[in-house]
């Protein structure tokens, strides 16, 4: 049909689709949206997404390699559904409107088809956003009742709009999305991260507004997925805010917070689910989420497998529409009873789903296993004798490890070091890896929220950044303020308290927990699997890597790290240990 298609709604799959409707800002500029609604006149809750990707981008399309890895290895996501409109990080309309929901898909200013200057998670986005919810909350096939439910982006800026309270937004699912744009997203323990920079090039500027007949085609309506005008190189930049003004904003500053949720003002009931492999971007949002966000009703789940992976299986299907129809249709189905904290246990070969009451777990037992420099190894009573080693910081730096486990054991919940570090420069970047081997030294590793080898847990923490939070910090998840850099004296030893996004683990009697700390990232040798869509190959870190040479120059950061343990000096790992209910 092409770009003079004529009818603007039809009736296909068993749904009413209405393509491009349009959305208008505060400002002037119009939105544009698909509506997937059930044919039957009537008044329906919403579920909404507002976000970059393209709406008429389909799934297949713009990311074959993660949908040749569902429909193989997971036949329930597709099937009941011809799959055609299976976009990214979105819900099937056609596993929701027959359930009696009408979908919508918003493309974000600058995105898609439409227009205006792209600024991701900006506050001008979350007053769009508003915007958004707001208009589907009175449309005449709308019951007034907004849901919000995607992946990533689209839990990321949830959070966010959610502080600034619209009326007609009743419940969020938001499945593996940060919302800290400093601590989760864009500078990891102050430390700046690749991937924005990466990200933006592959999975943004390829559906720009404007690329016109240069983009793709939505199979589904005719339309072109980037609008209907072609824009020119230059007029193309001009229309995108610079993804990479993080690293002009080394601190903690207005920019990152206006770009951050208040928790205070996060009221509406929600369900946050997080990736235990999602280390580098999703999982700590989810938690920080769920513990720090002023709603009475909010619940968490923590699963496994890949990103984009449990959010269209059954499993999280089921668990979507039970909680939406609890709070978007009043359906009294059981939720109200939900335990609070849904997680599925993570074993070396198998999940095993498990309720509990609160997070972190109460019957948690902190753990401290000391450094032992001398030895390379983690001593589950103090040490004693104080010694050090040295490692270069950009080479493979030092591993320690326990002796073998005498039992059964499981970590679940957030990981904490303590160390006590000497830099031959003014400051040191600080990467810590939690690690499990096998009994016969073979490191267990699994499949990431990206990437297939993917360790246990990560932290990472500037020295200079050290300045903790004594309001928000706990033994078990330093809070570092980010409002002041504090410079290293060459050769002072110095105190530092790194944060190792949580995660879980059951680690079988015979292996080995291992923490191995460095100045740079952790990758292990060869190359893994680059789905297209990245950039880097992925050896252990995924995308999530720390490399620009402005913010980590040479003659700082390629240094000589020293490491203090023993004595009065105790270096530790603190692990959330749980007791056997």
């Amino acid at each position: 049909m092409g770009e003079e298609m004529r009818e603007k709604s039809t009736v296909a799959d068993g749904m009413r689709i209405d393509w491009d409707v349009p959305i208008k800002m505060d400002d002037g500029i119009v939105l544009r949206a698909d509506v997937y609604r059930p044919i039957q006149d009537g008044k329906y809750p919403v579920i909404l997404t507002y976000g970059p990707y393209g709406k008429g981008l389909p799934f297949q399309v713009g990311y074959p390699d993660q949908w040749r890895v569902m429909e193989t290895e997971h036949p329930d996501i597709t099937a009941g559904s011809t799959n055609k409109y299976q976009n990214w990080e979105v819900v099937d309309p056609e596993k929701w409107v027959p359930h009696g929901y009408a979908c919508v898909r918003v493309d974000s200013r600058g995105a898609g088809r439409s227009p205006g200057v792209i600024d991701c998670f900006s506050p001008r986005e979350t007053r769009d956003f508003y915007n958004c919810v707001e208009w589907a909350g009175v449309q005449p096939w709308s019951s007034g009742k907004v849901g919000i439910n995607g992946i990533s982006y689209y839990a990321m800026n949830a959070w966010h709009v959610a502080a600034l309270q619209p009326p007609h937004l009743a419940a969020m699912c938001n499945w593996e999305g940060a919302n800290d744009y400093y601590r989760d997203m864009f500078r990891h323990g102050g430390i700046l991260t690749d991937f924005w920079h990466n990200w933006y090039i592959k999975q943004v500027e390829t559906v720009q507004h404007g690329l016109g007949k240069r983009g793709f085609v939505d199979p589904n309506s005719g339309l072109l997925v980037s609008g209907p005008e072609t824009l020119t190189s230059e007029e193309l930049a001009q229309n995108r805010a610079d993804i990479d003004l993080a690293l002009s904003h080394p601190l903690d500053d207005e920019f990152h917070k206006g770009r951050s949720p208040d928790w205070s003002k996060v009221t509406v009931p929600f369900l946050s689910a997080a990736n235990w492999a999602g280390q580098g971007l999703h999982p700590r949002g989810n938690y920080e989420g769920f513990v720090r966000a002023a709603s009475k009703q909010k619940w968490l789940e923590a699963h496994g497998l890949e990103h984009w992976t449990h959010f269209y299986t059954d499993y999280g299907c089921e668990l979507q529409k039970k909680f939406f129809d609890y709070f978007l249709k009043g359906i009294d189905n059981g939720w109200d009873k939900q335990p609070r904290v849904q997680l599925q246990i993570r074993h070396i070969d198998k999940f095993v789903e498990r309720h509990e009451n609160e997070w972190p777990l109460a019957r948690t037992r902190w753990t401290e296993l000391y450094l032992d420099p001398s030895r390379r190894m983690l001593e589950w009573e103090s040490v004693t004798q104080e010694s050090k080693v040295e490692y270069r910081a950009l080479g493979d730096g030092v591993t320690f490890v326990t002796a073998p486990l005498a039992e059964e054991t499981e970590i679940t919940g957030p990981v904490a070091v303590k160390l006590f570090l000497a830099s031959s420069t003014i400051d040191a970047d600080v990467f810590t890896t939690l690690r499990v081997f096998d009994p016969n030294g073979k490191e267990v590793d699994f499949q990431g929220a990206l990437d297939p080898p993917t360790p246990i847990g990560q932290g990472w923490l500037r020295a200079s950044h050290r300045k903790l939070d004594a309001r928000l910090t706990t033994k078990y998840r330093p809070y570092h303020t980010h409002d002041e850099i504090q410079l290293l004296t060459k050769d002072e030893v110095i105190e530092l308290d790194v944060e190792i996004w949580p995660t879980c683990i059951v680690i079988p009697a015979g292996c080995r927990i291992a923490l191995t700390i460095q100045g740079k990232d952790f990758e292990r040798a060869g190359e893994s699997r680059q789905p297209g869509s990245f950039v880097n190959p992925f050896r252990g870190s995924g995308p999530f890597t720390h490399t620009n040479p402005q913010d980590r120059p040479r003659e700082i950061f390629d240094n000589v790290h020293t490491l203090f343990g023993g004595g009065a000096r105790r270096s530790y790992l603190l692990l959330p240990v749980i007791p056997k209910k």
